[in-house]
């Protein structure tokens, strides 16, 4: 085996990982693994990462499914709903050109991490009381229709929008969301196998590494610091999102991007580690301003 495919295989272990530690954001990494490490064409990289999440995301729904996380009926609704999405946008990704698509898939790892970053607000659930399932309808579009072009299992969509929409549990939002994340990148890989091939051998070899990541992972989450990862892993991936776009933007976008994500990134620094500066800081100052005055 070469020495590209082994690192290709523990890549996908670790991103199996975070899926089963974190229960989703993993597979926002599975592209750019694909695009940069094993050096697949955009349109491969997403059509071979949805076929992983899906088959991976299914490995993770059946311990949810033991566990009773699982609410079938929102679930499918949104499904069926998000799967015509997919599918389309797996069809229209055929007419866009790949860099558009990577850095579509760029925003999208940005808008991921600042989920992970800002974290899931707590909740029972008991408090929404859940909506038409009319609005499931174009929100499930919109939801398969980014699925289904840029490659993303778009969990960090799905959650919220079951919490919202059915008035769910968080927990049992995570457990559905599996189901629709599964039936989505079926449907999105249908769509984007009208006009790609997949490489089958190292696609299976990459499922099966995720998997077995994920099984790991679901072992270690009683023992992990989630809250603590996930904001970690918000951060690799705000990252990692930046180098895409940077990647993928014409001269000098590209570069101007990435000067001032690392003039943020250094105020940023500066400020969270630096006391002395921290009243400096613009945010800071916008803070106190809106705050209100003492009696």
């Amino acid at each position: 085996m070469e020495p590209l495919v082994i690192l290709v295989l523990a890549l996908s272990v670790v991103v199996g990982l975070t899926l089963g530690l974190l229960g989703g954001g993993g597979s926002i990494l599975m592209v750019p693994l694909l695009t940069y490490v094993a050096d697949m064409d955009a349109k491969e990289a997403i059509t071979t990462s949805l076929f992983v999440v899906g088959v991976t995301s299914l490995a993770s729904l059946l311990p949810h499914a033991r566990a009773r996380n699982v609410r079938g009926v929102p679930g499918l609704v949104f499904a069926a709903a998000s799967m015509s999405g997919a599918f389309l946008g797996g069809l229209a990704s055929a007419a866009i050109p790949g860099a558009v698509l990577m850095a579509a898939f760029a925003i999208i790892m940005l808008a991921s991490a600042w989920n992970m970053i800002r974290g899931r607000k707590k909740g029972t659930g008991a408090e929404a009381k859940g909506l038409s399932l009319i609005l499931y309808i174009p929100v499930g579009l919109v939801v398969g229709m980014v699925t289904g072009l840029v490659g993303a299992g778009g969990g960090f969509l799905i959650v919220p929008a079951l919490v919202l929409l059915a008035g769910i549990q968080m927990k049992h939002a995570i457990g559905t969301s599996l189901l629709v994340i599964s039936l989505n990148s079926a449907s999105g890989m249908l769509g984007h196998l009208n006009s790609t091939s997949l490489n089958w051998p190292l696609t299976i070899l990459i499922t099966a590494a995720a998997i077995i990541g994920s099984l790991i992972g679901a072992r270690l989450t009683s023992k992990a610091p989630e809250k603590k990862l996930r904001r970690g892993f918000g951060y690799f991936v705000l990252v990692m999102g930046v180098f895409v776009l940077t990647q993928e933007l014409p001269h000098p976008a590209g570069l101007i991007l990435a000067i001032a994500a690392a003039v943020a990134a250094l105020i940023w620094v500066l400020c969270t580690k630096i006391p002395a500066l921290a009243t400096a800081c613009p945010w800071r100052k916008a803070a106190a301003s809106l705050a209100p005055a003492a009696d």
